[in-house]
């Protein structure tokens, strides 16, 4: 009895000291020495993101990972994506971090007024996208950050971004002030695109979009100079000043020769562009002009305008820009 007994209490710890083990194996550190990033498909199973943890070097063995999993595991589903392991992570957080979709995050941005065409250069200079994309259509995309993961195309980013100009548009258009300048969400997005290019500076938006509004409401050209330089660059930096002959081209974006809105809009416009063209600043000004600095001084009537320039001009000799 005595050698049965010493039996079984030999046999016992025998399977806490392999249970030990095993939770250890499981648990423990794992044989990964330094960060990795390990790409699992879209459709993967549990058993195909063990293979490539495996091959990665994050587990020792593919199989034992799936044994573990069904034995230590919650059974919910992973997720695909690009996931960074860090150094020594255990078996047990690989398949946390598979069923909880914690995936490494890369963000293309895209800046308020950025022309489309650039647009399209920064999506076909990310190395980690597929796929080619044409040209988005001008104030079709809502500048912001967009994450990606390694594999997505071109394509599906832009339509993230686009169905997000939608939206948003959608809901401010239904936020309008009455008696706005615009009749259409369209001729919206191609005002704010005139004031994201004017202004820079967030307090003035409203007011340069107040400006403008008053000139379409009277007949008024807008003489907008990023409307003149659009169709030279398609919205790329001029790098030269405007040339006499450009102010006085007939190509239906020039605002110095034709009254009304151009034929688009001249950029992708931001949110606060936006929202200042559908709710102005209750202001009767019709003209600005740069006031030294970086932002600009706002005139009532012409008179007071030219006043505003020649001080503007007194600024530029006194830099030696005249």
């Amino acid at each position: 009895m005595r050698k049965l007994g010493c039996f079984g209490l030999a046999a016992a710890l025998a399977v806490i000291a392999a249970l030990f083990l095993v939770a250890q194996s499981w648990g423990g550190r794992g044989p990964l020495e330094q960060p990795r990033t390990v790409l699992v498909p879209e459709g993967a199973s549990l058993t195909r993101a063990a293979t490539a943890m495996e091959e990665a070097g994050a587990i020792p063995s593919a199989g034992r990972f799936l044994l573990f999993a069904r034995l230590f595991g919650s059974g919910e589903p992973i997720r695909a994506g690009e996931y960074q392991l860090p150094a020594g992570i255990s078996q047990s957080d690989i398949l946390k971090m598979l069923q909880g979709g914690r995936t490494l995050q890369r963000m293309v941005t895209i800046p308020e007024g950025m022309p489309s065409i650039l647009v399209h250069e920064k999506l076909m200079a990310e190395p980690l996208l597929t796929g080619p994309v044409a040209v988005p259509a001008e104030g079709s995309v809502l500048p912001d950050s967009y994450s990606f993961q390694r594999g997505d195309t071109r394509a599906q980013v832009l339509e993230r971004m686009q169905k997000a100009m939608r939206e948003y548009l959608a809901a401010a258009w239904k936020k309008r002030k009455p008696n706005i300048a615009v009749s259409t969400p369209e001729e919206a997005v191609i005002l704010a695109s005139i004031v994201e290019k004017e202004t820079g500076v967030p307090a003035e938006r409203r007011t340069v979009a107040a400006v403008y509004s008053n000139r379409l409401k009277r007949g008024m050209p807008l003489q907008a100079d990023p409307t003149v330089i659009y169709p030279v660059t398609k919205g790329k930096p001029l790098g030269r000043r405007i040339l006499r002959s450009e102010l006085q081209a007939q190509n239906g974006y020039n605002t110095y020769a034709m009254a009304g809105l151009p034929a688009g809009p001249i950029a992708n416009p931001g949110r606060a562009s936006i929202d200042a063209v559908l709710d102005p600043a209750p202001s009767t000004a019709l003209y600005f002009v740069a006031d030294g600095s970086g932002g600009h001084i706002f005139a009532d009537t012409l008179e007071q305008h030219n006043a505003n320039v020649q001080k503007w001009y007194a600024i530029r000799r006194a830099r030696g820009e005249m």
